[in-house]
């Protein structure tokens, strides 16, 4: 490995998982300083995403001691010397990590990265070094690990944006927000007047359902069990919704729109829905899955199937985009916003898992002071 001249260690705050299904604890640690590729960002705040629950409870003790998080937002501290993208004191939302030399990157795909599992599960630096590794601990989640005091990211997971935002507002468009109103306007591209069902209206759901309003789909079926949920999606742009713990999903779509839908978003991983989601899918329609195993083996011929990655999401193009539109009142996902204190880290996947809290934010650090 090449050392900068910043590689200076530092104690660092930061929630470890030691145990399958947690809890996270808040211990010190020793992270080295930045190589020359790198950018130090104090956190300010960090989403809590679904992905960050299901490795918590899915640990093993052969994977060791894991700090995670990957919806950070802070303030760059410190700067390799040859970065140039940003500079001391500029505020940043962090997303997922890429290689930024693939032939997929170079043509503007970082979501089909070569090393994108590597790069994002392998809890690794690009030179697959560990900044935590005197501590004993696997850092670099998503090339991140934000459920920590300090980040160390790179030029190809950074975003810069406006210091006019508070940053704990601005922490969960990275991953989940990104990645539901990415896969209705870049995957799907759907257009005004096409169909759409979005089963599952968490915080993905709901951003795909704001993001289908703001491209004029037309009717927007939201389905979950959860009737706050379900009010909600109404309120931000669904036409419909369904109950599914109380009605027949399938009749109840074909009752709205006869002969099924354009399209399909399916995040709830429920397998019954995973192959409902193809059946209510009109001929020449299109399904789009957000769990790794969940796009069914039989998709009849005439209608397709997607996986989804972080919604086909360029995060330096399509953040500030996100950003603008909720600044001009289209896209409020703050409503789905609910802030804990870093030391409640547990409370807040908690209250996400059981659906008390549609997207917990993690206040870390102080924006200012």
């Amino acid at each position: 490995m090449v050392r900068s001249e910043n590689m200076t260690a530092r104690n660092i705050r930061a929630a470890v998982l030691r145990k399958k299904g947690g809890p996270l604890k808040i211990e010190t640690l020793s992270m080295e300083g930045p190589q020359d590729t790198e950018v130090l960002i104090r956190t300010i705040a960090s989403g809590v995403c679904h992905t960050d629950i299901s490795m918590v409870h899915h640990w093993e003790t052969t994977d060791g001691p894991l700090v995670l998080g990957h919806e950070g937002a802070g303030i760059v501290e410190l700067t390799g010397k040859k970065v140039k993208a940003v500079r001391p004191g500029d505020h940043v939302v962090l997303s997922y990590q890429s290689c930024g030399t693939c032939r997929h990157c170079k043509n503007g795909r970082p979501t089909k990265c070569r090393r994108f599992y590597e790069l994002n599960f392998g809890f690794q630096r690009l030179d697959g070094s560990n900044a935590l590794e005197q501590s004993g601990v696997r850092g670099h989640f998503f090339g991140q690990s934000s459920f920590s005091s300090y980040i160390l990211a790179t030029e190809c997971n950074i975003v810069k944006v406006s210091k006019k935002l508070p940053l704990k507002i601005l922490a969960p468009l990275g991953c989940g927000i990104q990645t539901g109103a990415g896969t209705v306007m870049n995957m799907l591209h759907a257009q005004k007047g096409e169909s759409i069902a979005i089963f599952g209206t968490g915080a993905v759901g709901l951003a795909a359902v704001m993001a289908a309003r703001i491209v004029g789909a037309n009717p927007i079926i939201g389905v979950d069990i959860n009737p706050s949920r379900l009010k909600l999606a109404l309120e931000l742009g669904a036409t419909h919704v369904i109950n599914s713990c109380r009605a027949d999903v399938s009749a109840s779509i074909n009752n709205i729109i006869a002969g099924g839908v354009d399209y399909v978003l399916e995040i709830t991983g429920n397998p019954r829905m995973l192959q409902l989601a193809i059946e209510v899918i009109k001929k020449r329609g299109t399904a789009a899955f957000f769990t790794g195993d969940g796009v069914p083996d039989f998709v009849p011929k005439g209608k397709k199937a997607m996986a989804v990655i972080e919604g086909d999401s360029v995060p330096q193009l399509f953040i500030p985009k996100l950003i603008k539109l909720y600044l001009s009142g289209k896209f409020p996902f703050d409503r789905l916003l609910k802030f804990y204190d870093f030391k409640d880290i547990n409370r807040a996947m908690k209250d996400s898992r059981n659906g008390k809290t549609i997207k917990p934010v993690l206040c870390i650090g102080k924006e200012k002071g």
